[in-house]
């Protein structure tokens, strides 16, 4: 099996951005702290001390330096790169002094449209378990509302340390290794999935328990648009054999922010008003330990990715009984916890 994409070790391309990254991180902290891109601890939050917040930027360098070094230049790169600008500049701005949730919303929009429309990614169709449906041209607002819907999901994780970086890391390895199994290991989502693990894993040095920086919206929205992105690409490009595979992967933070949505509008809230119930919330209530709730929170992220694994490579049986223990655990979790509704005391 060669180990090499599009000419270039994937051993090296991997190191790069990870070294690169674990380098930055710290510059990007002290910066952080002098512009006073801090998150502050409230009644919301776990965390009881200031903490620099815009680890993301460094994510984002490194993934640049990576993307010089082994990507090519193609307009959908170049959608990408204009994309990916636009969050990481409102992130800053959104890091450094809170930003309304609609305007950020009417960015994100803005960003997955020149992806969409100008990179001409889009979902003309979609397979999942002998089903095939086609969508046409309503693939392209499909396309833009899936790369928005995965930012803020990606976002809504990131409430625990090294929770969302993890995450991350965990589907960039998962769509790595398909691809690699399927011997389709060229194409431009996984150049971009090898170069974001790098990234992301250089930061979770700093990130994980007990955190010395946060990614802040900086680092979650960019993280969610590259995920977004990789799963369209490889989908498009047949990388992975449906759009159902990185949807399996994201099926933690996808089922956490249903319940977000479900759980407000049961209280009579406003869907984008943010609470103290995500799942990793709710873990937490029962273990007292950010560390225990975070490897939680990958072991079942490390299933999902299984899960899809075997999916693709066809081993659709075990892909069905992992499948299987994954929902039991999800129904016992909404019985046991007032992730979806308050239960009685």
């Amino acid at each position: 099996m060669s180990f090499e994409v599009n000419g270039n070790n994937i051993f090296l391309i991997v190191l790069t951005t990870f070294i690169t990254s674990l380098l930055l991180v710290p510059v990007v902290k002290r910066m952080a702290i002098h512009i006073g891109a801090m998150d502050m601890p409230n009644a919301r939050k776990v965390h009881t001390k200031p903490m620099p917040r815009l680890g993301g930027l460094a994510i984002f360098l490194s993934f640049l330096l990576g993307y010089i070094l082994f990507g090519a230049l193609t307009s959908q790169m170049i959608s990408i790169l204009i994309g990916g600008f636009i969050l990481i500049i409102l992130g800053i701005c959104d890091d450094i002094k809170p930003l309304n949730a609609s305007y950020k919303l009417i960015w994100q929009i803005i960003a997955g449209a020149v992806v969409v429309f100008y990179g001409n990614i889009s979902l003309p169709t979609l397979s999942a378990f002998g089903l095939h449906l086609n969508f046409g041209i309503i693939g392209y607002p499909l396309a833009l509302l899936f790369i928005v819907a995965i930012i803020n999901a990606i976002n809504l994780i990131d409430g625990l340390d090294g929770l969302a970086s993890g995450t991350c890391s965990i589907f960039f390895l998962a769509v790595s290794i398909i691809a690699f199994f399927l011997h389709r290991i060229n194409g431009l989502d996984v150049t971009l999935s090898l170069i974001m693990l790098g990234a992301t894993l250089g930061f979770l040095i700093y990130n994980f328990y007990p955190a010395k920086i946060f990614m802040g919206d900086t680092g979650s929205m960019f993280l969610g648009f590259m995920i977004s992105v990789i799963a369209l690409l490889g989908y498009k490009s047949t990388t992975v054999t449906s759009l159902i595979v990185p949807i399996i992967i994201l099926f933690l933070p996808i089922l956490d922010t249903i319940f977000a949505i479900f759980r407000r509008i049961l209280k009579g809230e406003s869907i984008g008003k943010p609470d103290k119930q995500h799942i990793h919330h709710q873990l937490l209530n029962l273990n007292k330990s950010v560390k225990k709730t975070v490897l939680i929170m990958y072991a079942f992220n490390l299933i999902c990715a299984a899960i899809s694994v075997f999916y693709a490579l066809g081993d659709n049986m075990l892909a069905i009984i992992l499948y299987i223990i994954l929902i039991i655990i999800t129904i016992v979790l909404v019985f046991k916890t007032d992730i979806l509704f308050e239960h009685n005391k």
